[in-house]
């Protein structure tokens, strides 16, 4: 769970407008962000996979086609 506490800047209405954070909090919430990305690119990947192959097998078709 994150611990983090913002401060807020208000306007002259005393509505908020921004958010302070501490470079320690900043970093721990961008790394839970790229963390999330990540799970998030790995569920897609997972739903889309239709079948896998070894990896000998591509290696030689590469060489077959001249790409390797």
């Amino acid at each position: 769970m994150l611990n983090i506490k913002p401060k807020y800047l208000v306007n002259n209405n005393g509505r908020k407008t921004a958010v302070v954070l501490s470079m320690k909090e900043y970093r721990l919430l961008i790394e839970h962000l790229e963390d999330l990305e990540d799970i998030l690119e790995m569920d897609a990947a997972v739903k889309t996979e239709t079948e896998s192959r070894p990896y000998q097998e591509i290696r030689a078709e590469l060489k077959k086609e001249g790409k390797l």
